[in-house]
């Protein structure tokens, strides 16, 4: 056999065996994703249920979603907004989930339902919410969470608001009418430095612990669920971008939410994780301060929520911005609050803090405390 025809032989094995091990790898890959995932196929639809497999999903009989799914009606309406609209589906007593639905049909809304997929699949943190698995069906998509007893961190600070900001803001259990109303609950101070600090360790998972790295674009207190032990779980995934860890930014056409949004953001049309830190040191202020960045008086006075405490905390008088609900406040953790917010605020976005220091900055609030107080 001549030295040619055995280096081509060679040449044939070498491609069969790579192709042999692409498909092993493939099969293997397929098999894993079939053991984390329950996919049901609806004849009657043409929708496809896909169950992401978890401890709580081992209990419920395989059809019993796709049953109750079909079944949602606007009496299980609990929220509604730009981004779609949310029901509650009680599977039993102990168990309901909140189910997003987007109707199909223009490409934003296809691109959202693509983007929560997409940076949700396998994210598994106590500060993001739970994605439980989506249905796809022609006309619409749905995407299934767990369900936050304690709505909305805007519901709580500013009273229910119905918008088209999110459709998360009437989350809450045993609230199944749209248009009902309810009071604004009162959170004293431990109760919002935790939702800070859970907050701030969710965005810091996103932009340090994900691979890509995830961009929220939208992060706002009406995108801040809370569950039954007041843990904050950052929510709604729609304008999210990923971000490979050796990028900078991602450019984007401009989204998100007014009074939320880096001043840089509209310049440059970036979206960078420092743009993250901006908002999130806007909803720090909310905390601080009980009022919206949106805030009527502010709008009638020519100015914003971030401008105006600026003004008021370089007087040293922070006093005057603090929300009148919170008694007995500890001063000094309530100045070190708006000095973070104040950082991640800078309107040159290399000053800021990233989400990793600005947790430790928060964490250290509580452990100076009790370094002080033995």
């Amino acid at each position: 056999m001549s030295n040619a025809r055995v280096l081509s032989f060679s040449i044939t094995i070498s491609v069969v065996a790579f192709v042999i091990s692409k498909i092993i790898i493939a099969v293997l890959l397929y098999r894993r994703w079939q053991r984390k995932h329950m996919v049901i196929q609806d004849s009657f639809s043409g929708g496809k249920l896909v169950m992401f497999r978890s401890p709580k999903m081992k209990s419920l009989k395989h059809n019993t979603f796709l049953k109750k799914t079909m079944k949602l009606s606007n009496k299980d309406i609990i929220g509604s907004g730009g981004y779609g609209t949310v029901y509650k589906m009680t599977i039993n007593d102990s168990i309901a989930f909140a189910v997003k639905r987007l109707n199909r049909g223009s490409a934003e809304r296809d691109q959202g339902f693509e983007r929560e997929l997409e940076a949700m699949g396998d994210i598994k943190h106590r500060n993001i919410v739970t994605l439980h698995g989506y249905y796809t069906a022609p006309h619409y998509n749905l995407l299934i969470y767990e369900l936050m007893p304690n709505g909305s961190l805007a519901q709580l600070l500013h009273g229910l608001v119905l918008s088209s900001e999110s459709c998360w803001d009437l989350i809450s259990e045993g609230e199944n009418d749209a248009g009902s109303s309810t009071e604004k609950k009162v959170l004293d101070w431990p109760s919002r430095y935790k939702v800070a600090v859970g907050v701030a360790r969710g965005i810091s998972y996103l932009h340090h612990d994900c691979i890509p790295h995830i961009i929220h674009r939208d992060i706002k207190s009406s995108n801040i669920l809370l569950d039954k032990d007041m843990e904050a779980r950052v929510s709604d995934f729609g304008l999210a971008t990923l971000m490979d860890p050796d990028k900078t930014h991602v450019s984007t056409l401009i989204a998100g939410t007014f009074g939320y949004l880096a001043p840089e953001y509209f310049d440059t049309g970036k979206a960078t994780a420092k743009g993250d830190v901006y908002s999130f040191g806007v909803v720090l202020l909310e905390l601080l301060t009980g009022k919206k960045p949106t805030d009527e008086a502010f709008i009638e006075e020519g100015t914003k929520l971030v401008s105006w405490v600026k003004a008021v905390v370089q007087q040293n008088r922070e006093e005057l911005v603090l929300d009148s609900s919170l008694d007995c406040c500890p001063t000094n953790e309530i100045n070190h609050v708006f000095n973070i917010a104040l950082m991640c605020l800078e309107p040159e976005p290399s000053k800021r803090p990233t989400m990793a220091e600005t947790v430790k900055l928060l964490e250290q609030i509580t452990s100076e405390k009790f370094v002080t107080d033995t």
